[in-house]
């Protein structure tokens, strides 16, 4: 887990310049309930939102995404499923400057007009695909993206401390400021960091919630325990199986990058560009959340070096490596 840093509203630097901090005398300690933006660990709770739906016969797996939303013609055009969706293979470029649009009409606009720009079938890493999931589960269910995550996931497990924001005490991202930034916020604490999130209102299918290690430990509880906790059913172990396994839907499969040795036997995690990281790897029922605010106090080039060896340290403890073996 990382350093909270600031509170909101530091600016500093020249256009060269690197984010700024507050003294070191104004840092805000972490604890284990801090909250972090989890980032692209937003799409893992959208996953499980569309599976809860496919569970429930709402939606087809392999239906096209046109039959729920035939307004976006582009997808429409393409025959876009959603199981395409959820593997990114629906060919769509990772994301598009929502950011930049005046209003919601023209945002909304530029999603039903994006056509693939790969053949669909390949995989492509995209947001996009996780924003249409979220339009498919708003027109089919009638609800927002935020009452379904409530309702069908944190509320049921108890996971009080996971919403979307704004979250007020959350460890503070980056002092966003062009031209390393796509927009000009200053310093973010409790806002959600990605620029496309924060046009859409805070709410969205790629990028949004907060939350704690604690809450965290339980929703990799609930999916190692095949989709209950305590007297909580999220999902059936089927569609829990669905979630998890080769190639994953939403779920990222056997990735060494970021898993280090977890990988290799069916561990299934994400990461997050504000420096977070879950994996579950039911061969040995471990799981490892790691969270830290590397954007803070601004981007900047890096890898996911501390993420592998984390998971490399889990992995060999839990296979019975001796102190002498970790990395």
């Amino acid at each position: 887990m990382g350093r909270p840093g600031t509170g909101g509203g530091v600016r500093g630097g020249g256009v060269r310049g690197g984010g700024v901090e507050l003294p070191e005398s104004e840092w805000v300690p972490m604890t284990l309930d801090t909250p972090f933006d989890l980032a692209s660990l937003t799409k893992l709770f959208t996953s499980v939102a569309a599976v809860q739906q496919i569970e429930r016969g709402r939606l087809g797996i392999d239906a096209r995404v046109s039959a729920y939303l035939p307004d976006f013609h582009a997808v429409r055009r393409y025959g876009t499923t959603v199981r395409q969706l959820l593997t990114h293979t629906s060919g769509l470029r990772p994301e598009l400057p929502l950011y930049a649009c005046a209003d919601d009409t023209e945002r909304l606009e530029l999603l039903r007009a994006e056509e693939p720009a790969s053949a669909p079938g390949t995989y492509v890493y995209s947001d996009l695909n996780m924003l249409l999931l979220q339009h498919v589960l708003e027109r089919l269910t009638g609800r927002t993206l935020d009452v379904l995550v409530d309702e069908g996931i944190t509320r049921p497990l108890g996971m009080t401390s996971t919403d979307f924001g704004p979250c007020p005490g959350a460890a503070a991202t980056e002092d966003q400021r062009r031209p390393w930034a796509k927009v000009d916020r200053g310093m973010l604490r409790g806002e959600v960091h990605d620029e496309n999130a924060w046009a859409l209102g805070g709410v969205a299918g790629h990028a949004g919630l907060f939350s704690t290690g604690r809450d965290l430990a339980v929703f990799c509880r609930t999916l190692l325990n095949g989709g209950s906790y305590g007297t909580a059913r999220i999902l059936g172990a089927d569609h829990v199986d669905l979630l998890l396994d080769r190639p994953g839907l939403g779920f990222a499969v056997d990735q060494a990058w970021f898993m280090g040795e977890l990988a290799g036997r069916g561990a299934a995690g994400h990461t997050g560009f504000t420096g977070t990281s879950l994996v579950v790897d039911r061969a040995t029922d471990t799981f490892l959340v790691l969270l830290a605010n590397t954007v803070h106090p601004r981007r900047r080039q890096g890898g996911s070096g501390p993420r592998a060896r984390a998971g490399t340290r889990v992995a060999r403890a839990v296979r019975g490596v001796g102190a002498s073996g970790l990395v």
